[in-house]
């Protein structure tokens, strides 16, 4: 199992995505964008915007290598020396506040002395949480994990709840997902091989799931209060993305392509002075589910 191979399939998934995505929105293409990056590697980021059910999204690949300098090192906990990268990295933010949010990561990362780990998840931010949108992607997510391992599921959807949630607010990010990082042979006692092809059925879990919540929610109506609630929520989204997440961080401190990093913030977003959702609203529900520990598979 060489980095080429999966960077290979990396390749392959990206573009497999956006046919799919594509197919679901209609009307909306992805623009792709090339790069080199001069310190060794590049990438294709791809972005959607205007579409008929996603108003801007991003599919990106990047393969990047050269020298970990000192920051990034210690935040990877690992000795300065010659890294190689890739991935593929998803956000969509849809024009309906009944669409939810979704992000998807998978990564593979590699040092010359040999050392390498697999990561990864996928999660779902809705505006408006709804019981049965939660347990059709939870279970989705299971479904995938347990082809691999039975005990990944509940693993890896505590690392998420943990993960994805914005300490500042008090709150997770949306119903949360999977989240997984340094999975290795010595971490978890199987091949690379066997690591490898958990990951990559992650990323294929994406498209079925997501473009099945496009074609089933993208004509519910929705009232100016929805759009304005949606707009709130794209902050804590934006809020979280800039604050704590690690792919943000270690992009921007390895000199990474801000336009490509930063592809996962919505078109439009808004704050408002102390919000306070009215009693017995749809977004006083939402609130209340937005927490750590909630069964839904």
């Amino acid at each position: 199992m060489t980095k080429s191979h999966i960077e290979e399939a990396f390749k392959k998934l990206q573009l497999e995505i956006i046919a799919s995505l594509e197919t679901a929105d209609g009307t909306g293409k992805f623009q792709f964008d090339a790069w080199q990056r001069e310190e060794g590697g590049g990438g294709l980021t791809s972005v959607l915007e205007n579409g008929s059910v996603l108003e801007k999204g991003g599919v990106n690949f990047s393969a990047v290598s050269g020298l970990l300098n000192a920051q990034a090192a210690k935040s990877l906990g690992v000795e300065a020396g010659n890294f190689f990268a890739t991935g593929v990295s998803i956000v969509l933010h849809p024009n309906n506040p009944m669409v939810p949010i979704i992000h998807m990561n998978i990564r593979y990362f590699e040092m010359d002395g040999g050392a390498y780990w697999f990561g990864g998840g996928i999660d779902l931010t809705p505006h408006y949480v709804k019981e049965d949108q939660a347990r059709t992607f939870h279970q989705a997510l299971k479904q995938t994990c347990d082809k691999h391992d039975p005990s990944y599921y509940a693993e890896f959807k505590v690392w998420a709840d943990n993960y994805f949630f914005i300490k500042h607010r008090e709150e997770t990010r949306g119903i949360g997902g999977i989240f997984f990082d340094r999975m290795n042979e010595e971490s978890r006692g199987k091949s690379k091989e066997q690591l490898f092809d958990f990951v990559l059925d992650v990323g294929k879990t994406f498209a079925p799931v997501y473009t099945k919540f496009m074609h089933d929610l993208q004509h519910v109506p929705f009232s100016d209060q929805h759009k304005k609630w949606q707009l709130l929520r794209r902050g804590r989204y934006v809020e979280f993305n800039l604050v704590y997440d690690r792919g943000t961080r270690f992009g921007l401190e390895t000199g990474g392509r801000t336009e490509s990093i930063l592809m996962s913030l919505p078109a439009e977003a808004n704050w408002k002075y102390d919000f306070k959702a009215e009693p017995g609203s749809e977004e006083e529900k939402t609130l209340s589910l937005l927490k750590k520990g909630l069964e839904w598979a």
